[in-house]
Order: structure tokens, then C-alpha cells, then sequence
């Protein structure tokens, strides 16, 4: 699979590459398009001396900030390593720009800022807003309604695991992956393999009915932490796998009434007009 990708910024080319299953941006190339310096390492040093902040996170990193790393990334002459930063370390080194060019970029981080605020004080508008988002890139009502009600769902459900055991990333990976696997027979990861996925969010690509059985397990899954007051990570394991039991059982007979399998390689994906459509990925 190819890892490194080229993102386009007003013709300006900024390499990036996956690390860690996130996009890590070559730092150089950023400051170019945003300064049209003729010598960004140059460029960046007298940042860093300018902003001490700054240079402490490029070096040490900090509480949940990764610095820069050298990653392999294309270049005519073939891979080599490059100072590579992760969106976050980016939008930082953006604020330390004093550049026009990288004023939109300022606003747009404060307008976001802002709004993330006014979220916390109102959570509605957080709802609101992803409704929009999902409007906007062409998802009907009534698969928007399923989708809003499954992320509570799943929101209800993560809680459960919080309170009783689960702790790390990896509990909630385990534990989806046994719902999923009772459910559809397959795990996440090889769900979205089989839709041609890669980072895309896989319940955005799902349809009604994969929908409807996701939010099943997971809420039965729910209703058994609580009825049987659920504890450690070995219980939540055993729970989760009864409850993708249940909406695995419910798939299989749905799927004997229709003649037809519920699981499915349908995609929600852009055409070229920017309408996104389900179809299917080759």
C-alpha cells in the first residue's frame, strides 16, 4: 500500500505520510507554501529561537504532544527521511507563522476553538453540528437519524466500560472487535477492509441494516453490564460476546427470510459531482 500522499494547498505541494495510522506532515513543505521561503529549515530555526514554546515542543514534546520525527517520505530521488509533524504539531507551528498566508489557517483554529467551547456549555450544538456534517456530504435524513442514534448508543456503551474495568484503548478495541465479530462474524478491521476502507470511520460507510444490528449488540451489550452488574475486563469480554450474540442471531435469520447477506462491500462514497452515493468498492 502506498503510505506517502501528496496534499494540495492553493498548488502547493505538502507531503505526508502515514505514522502510527495518522497523517504526519513534512514540516518544511508547510512552511514553504505558507511563507514562500527559499530556505524553510532556515526558517523554522529562527521560529523556534523566536518562540520558546514553540521550540520546547519541536524538541521535548509535551503532556499528550508528540515533537517532530524524521519519516521516510517520496522525493525525486527516491524515500528519504524528512522532519514530519502530526496535525496537531502542525496547527501549532501554524500559530507561530507570522505570515498572511497562514492567517486563514489562525482564524479558522480560533473559529474551532470557539466553537468546541460553546459545545462544552452546550452539548446540543455538537449534535447539531454533526448532523450538518453529515448533510453536507449527502447521507439521506433517515440514515443520519440511525447514525445520531447509534454514536449515543455507542457513547452509552463506552461509559458502561469505562466504569467497570476497561481502561485502555486496546479494552475498547477488544471489546468492540467481540461485538463485532458475534454480530457480523467479522472485526472491525476486517469490516472495513472488506469495504476497500482505510482510515475512513467504518459506521459512516455502513448502510441501514449494518446499522441497525451495530446499534443491537451494543445496546444489548449495555443492558448486560448493568443487569448483571458487570466487573473487569474478562466479564465486559464475556458480555460483549452475548451481546453480538443476540444481534448476530437476528442478522442470520433476516438474512435467511431475504436471500441475501446483510454484511456488505457498499461504500457511501464521493462522485466526482460531489454527491456521495452508496455503491459499490472494486
Amino acid at each position: 500500500m502506498e503510505t506517502t500522499k501528496i496534499a494540495l494547498f492553493k498548488g502547493k505541494k505538502i507531503r505526508k505520510t502515514i505514522h502510527n495510522n495518522e497523517w504526519w506532515f513534512v514540516i518544511n513543505d508547510v512552511i514553504q507554501a505558507l511563507t514562500d521561503s527559499n530556505d524553510p529549515p532556515q526558517y523554522f530555526k529562527r521560529m523556534k529561537q523566536r518562540d520558546e514554546e514553540l521550540a520546547k515542543l519541536t524538541d521535548q514534546g509535551g503532556v499528550q504532544f508528540v515533537p517532530p520525527l524524521m519519516l521516510e517520505v517520496e522525493t525525486a530521488g527516491g524515500k528519504q527521511k524528512m522532519y514530519c509533524w502530526n496535525t496537531e504539531g502542525i496547527f501549532r507551528l501554524i500559530q507561530s507563522i507570522p505570515s498572511s498566508k497562514a492567517e486563514p489557517f489562525k482564524r479558522w483554529l480560533a473559529k474551532v476553538g470557539y466553537e468546541r467551547v460553546q459545545e462544552i456549555e452546550n452539548p446540543e450544538l455538537a449534535t447539531k453540528r454533526t448532523r450538518l456534517l453529515y448533510k453536507l456530504k449527502g447521507y439521506p435524513d433517515d440514515w443520519i437519524e440511525k447514525r445520531m442514534r447509534g454514536i449515543a448508543i455507542r457513547e452509552e456503551l463506552t461509559d458502561e466500560w469505562q466504569n467497570r474495568g476497561a481502561r485502555e484503548q486496546k479494552d475498547y478495541e477488544i471489546l468492540t472487535a467481540e461485538i463485532s465479530k458475534a454480530t457480523f462474524g467479522i472485526t472491525p478491521n476486517e469490516y472495513k477492509e472488506l469495504k476497500g476502507l482505510q482510515r475512513e470511520n467504518l459506521r459512516d460507510h455502513m448502510d441501514d441494516f449494518e446499522l441497525i444490528f451495530t446499534m443491537l449488540g451494543e445496546r444489548a451489550t449495555t443492558e448486560i453490564h448493568r443487569t448483571e452488574n458487570s466487573k473487569g475486563l474478562k466479564k465486559l469480554k464475556s458480555d460483549a460476546k452475548s451481546g453480538g450474540d443476540i444481534a448476530g442471531g437476528a442478522r442470520k435469520k433476516l438474512e435467511k427470510r431475504l436471500g441475501k447477506a446483510i454484511v456488505s462491500p457498499k461504500n457511501h462514497l464521493s462522485t466526482k459531482k460531489g454527491i456521495s452515493v452508496l455503491k459499490n468498492e472494486k
